[in-house]
């Protein structure tokens, strides 16, 4: 996507002897040839179907689901699509972008959730900095994506922010390791209360249904993935 950074990796791999071909493309569209294997190193939501259309029939196919801890391996079945896992370890990349940078939430909505919120609570967990826990982030990223999460420390008061590009927004701080802390939330979804049903759901089951899951792709790159009664499409 970048052209200096093509230019610059392409240098690296030469001064090592190793000479790939190299290109400034947007690799969520067509692929030249086709592909036993195709490894991406960025992350994606959904699979792109050119992908799967550039995949030899029993290639495959590992990439990372965007804004998760999530593997995803999948080889290609005869009717175009794919079936695979999510591994059961945790890896993730940047985001794949198409212009010169990622889209974050506005200046608004950081101002916002300076301010008190519309809804005010005290949580019944200790105060969790989401991207700590890929398991809990990758759940949370599946069915609310696109959040953005940062963190402050002030002596022993913790502050935890959740912000996201349609408004909503939360901010929590506690004082001490273990103590609950006081969550304000405000915009059109509440954002803690999500990650808290999540919490409930890792409480009562001793884990959540990611990782592990089945995947299967349609040749459009309908992604879903499923674990015993739990189903989501990507």
């Amino acid at each position: 996507m970048d052209p200096h950074l093509v230019k610059v990796a392409g240098e690296r791999l030469d001064s090592m002897g190793l000479h790939p071909h190299t290109a400034v493309c947007d690799i969520t569209g067509p692929l030249p040839g086709e592909h036993d294997r195709i490894v991406s190193t960025v992350s994606v939501r959904p699979v792109p179907a050119s992908w799967l259309a550039a995949l030899r029939p029993g290639g495959r196919l590992v990439t990372t689901i965007a804004g998760t801890g999530l593997i995803l391996t999948a080889d290609k079945t005869e009717d175009g699509g794919a079936v695979g896992r999510i591994a059961p370890a945790a890896a993730g990349f940047m985001r794949t972008r198409r212009g010169d940078d990622y889209d974050h939430p506005t200046q608004e909505v950081r101002e916002k959730a300076q301010a008190d919120g519309e809804q005010v609570s005290t949580s019944r967990y200790p105060l969790l900095y989401v991207p700590d826990s890929l398991e809990v982030m990758s759940m949370l990223e599946l069915l609310l994506p696109g959040i953005d999460f940062r963190t402050a420390l002030d002596g022993d008061k913790r502050t935890v922010w959740m912000l996201h590009p349609d408004g909503s927004w939360t901010r929590a701080t506690a004082d001490g390791f273990l103590n609950s802390p006081t969550v304000h939330q405000g915009g059109p979804r509440r954002l803690w209360d999500a990650l808290e049903r999540i919490r409930h759901r890792l409480n009562r089951e001793g884990g959540l249904p990611v990782y592990g899951a089945r995947v299967t792709s349609t040749p459009d790159g309908r992604t879903t993935l499923s674990h015993g009664s739990w189903t989501l499409t990507l």
